[in-house]
């Protein structure tokens, strides 16, 4: 792979934590930055993740903060809490889907190739979007564990898939080594914390 090959790498927050979870081990961000730093010209690493309108404190904050102010570019969204009439359960609505399908086609045209880390199968249509513009999508998630975390047609779909458990020597943290603040899992940010420059519609 050549280092000239210009990079873009979009985070699907809650996805790669639900995966590596499934996994048994916690993602080493710095770590994470500096493998694709290796493999190209990295332009941006996009951290996406929702939060809880009027949720007064989050584990995932010092998470957030550290991420923004090391290399990445965290987007967020304020969500709404609801109670579902027909379950009773309470449920929330939102997601960033649309938001991240968006700034990966505006930055197109800027990169060669296109690491999604998500296995979530409704970015199916984003992935052959970006192939016909000429971009190579490789897509991180995980077929190690029952059942996959990725679904079947995006897998099919991606130029390049990478078992995020084959990654786990280079990006994985030994959860001892964890600062104590991150230990809990991440939930959502307080209301307010929507970083310069994102948007929030």
């Amino acid at each position: 792979m050549s280092s000239l090959e210009k990079i873009a790498l979009f985070i699907d927050g809650s996805n790669l934590y639900a995966t590596s979870k499934a996994l048994g081990f916690d993602i080493d961000f710095r770590r994470l930055l500096g493998e694709f730093q290796s493999r190209g010209a990295l332009l941006r690493a996009f951290y996406y993740t929702t939060v809880i309108e009027d949720q007064e404190f989050s584990s995932i904050r010092p998470l957030i903060d550290w991420l923004d102010y090391n290399g990445y570019t965290v987007v967020t969204k304020l969500t709404k809490e609801y109670v579902d009439a027909t379950t009773g359960r309470r449920k929330v609505k939102g997601s960033m889907d649309v938001d991240l399908a968006v700034r990966a086609m505006e930055l197109a045209e800027h990169v060669d190739q296109i690491v999604l880390f998500s296995g979530d199968g409704d970015f199916r249509s984003l992935v052959e979007a970006l192939q016909r513009r000429g971009v190579r999508v490789t897509v991180v998630s995980t077929l190690s564990t029952q059942p996959p975390m990725i679904a079947d047609d995006l897998r099919r779909q991606t130029d390049v898939f990478i078992d995020l458990a084959e990654l786990k020597p280079k990006v994985g943290r030994d959860p001892a080594d964890r600062p104590r603040e991150l230990r809990q899992p991440p939930q959502f940010l307080t209301r307010g914390s929507i970083n310069r420059g994102d948007r929030v519609e």
